[in-house]
């Protein structure tokens, strides 16, 4: 028996000739923040509109609380949702606003009046509460919008992309309030996004979208330090493609990779490949070490020689771009200490990278598409 709180069974939906959702497959944890992550179209606020009850599948089913709510209109499901746009009513103030749902169910009036104020005081607008929305700043009114759901004590609270309209320094401070409010109330969150960094600074767990399917599921760090696919590590944050082969795997542990033009590479081989089996490596530029110097020898430790190409000093890091054998590669400098009298790398110098086996991945060298098998391309000096 399943142990999912919200549950998608083989779901799929098509509208014309587009498949948005294809034979999707995921459970969710009670009191989970779980987000749907993924590129414009890739079936993410479909999979939203399916358990809100606003569109019905062609195939599989929907569950909450092991019961099979796929038939179930919007309105007899204990499942909210706030919009991007929030849907505040103008004419009424903060405290109608968030009343709404509880005045249209006739709940009593003393309730209902303890119970705004209880919102009020959750989202700290007790102070704004005879206002009206446009009298409020974007992160109170998204806040107003998060308490007016709130406050019909929904099973399930579905948020579609609700810090897009915010300016980035408002949505940063709107992504702690958000995981505060998820923290005092407890129940399920389901967050559609294509922000990355809004995913995985608030998710338990992230589901990574792309052409109506699944990539990947897991916890953040899970999907930034381990990618499945090459899809999930060019969308997750910054990385580097190194194509070749599995030359030989001389242990259990690692593999030597052929790369055109490069020394040997060795990778930690957690996918069990074989050799002769094309593959991606994908390298974090954060994982990748640069200095004017040869680093010294070390087991598993890959040294390059390389070429700079481009510097970017962005204060608490520096950016840059190499030619190694032929490809560029991304370095990142975390400035932990910043010296100024240390001879900076500059443009056109020569440079030593070098990154240790355990920090790269190696990647399928194809992923899938609606049209059949797209090879990875390569990041060769150009391109």
């Amino acid at each position: 028996m399943s142990t999912d709180f919200l549950e998608f069974r083989g779901v799929s939906k098509r509208f014309g000739a587009v498949q948005a959702v294809d034979g999707v497959s995921l459970g969710i944890k009670k009191g989970e923040f779980y987000s749907l992550l993924g590129p414009s179209g890739c079936g993410k606020t479909t999979m939203l509109r399916l358990a809100a009850g606003f569109e019905t599948p062609d195939a599989g089913r929907v569950f909450l609380d092991g019961r099979d709510i796929t038939e179930l209109p919007p309105d007899k499901r204990k499942v909210n949702t706030i919009f991007q746009s929030y849907a505040l009513f103008p004419h009424m103030t903060v405290r109608a606003n968030i009343g709404f749902g509880p005045a249209i169910a006739k709940r009593p009036k003393k309730e209902i009046r303890d119970e705004v104020d209880r919102m009020l005081e959750l989202i700290r607008m007790t102070g704004e509460a005879a206002k009206k929305p446009d009298q409020l700043s974007g992160g109170q009114r998204q806040r107003v919008a998060v308490a007016r759901a709130l406050i019909n004590k929904p099973d399930v609270l579905l948020l579609d992309e609700p810090l897009a309209a915010l300016d980035l320094k408002l949505r940063q401070k709107m992504l702690i309030e958000l995981d505060l409010i998820h923290d005092q109330i407890g129940i399920t969150f389901l967050y559609v996004t294509h922000d990355q960094a809004e995913a995985m600074s608030l998710s338990d767990r992230i589901a990574v979208m792309d052409g109506g399917r699944i990539e990947q599921v897991g916890t953040p760090a899970e999907i930034y330090e381990a990618p499945r696919t090459s899809f999930v590590a060019a969308f997750i944050g910054d990385t580097n493609f190194l194509e070749g082969r599995v030359e030989a795997c001389p242990d259990r542990e690692y593999c030597r990779l052929a790369i055109a033009g490069m020394p040997p590479v060795l990778c930690f081989n957690d996918k069990s490949l074989q050799p002769g089996q094309p593959i991606s490596l994908s390298i974090r530029p954060e994982k990748v070490h640069i200095s004017h110097e040869r680093p010294e020898e070390k087991p598993q430790r890959n040294i390059l020689p390389a070429v700079v190409e481009d510097v970017i000093y962005l204060g608490s890091t520096t950016k840059f771009w190499v030619r190694a054998d032929g490809y560029r590669i991304q370095v990142l400098r975390q400035h932990a200490r910043y010296f100024l009298d240390e001879k900076p790398l500059r443009w056109k110098e020569d440079c030593w990278i070098w990154w240790h086996a355990d920090d790269g991945f190696m990647l399928d060298r194809f992923r899938r598409s609606d049209e059949g098998l797209l090879a990875v391309p390569p990041q060769r000096v150009g391109d």
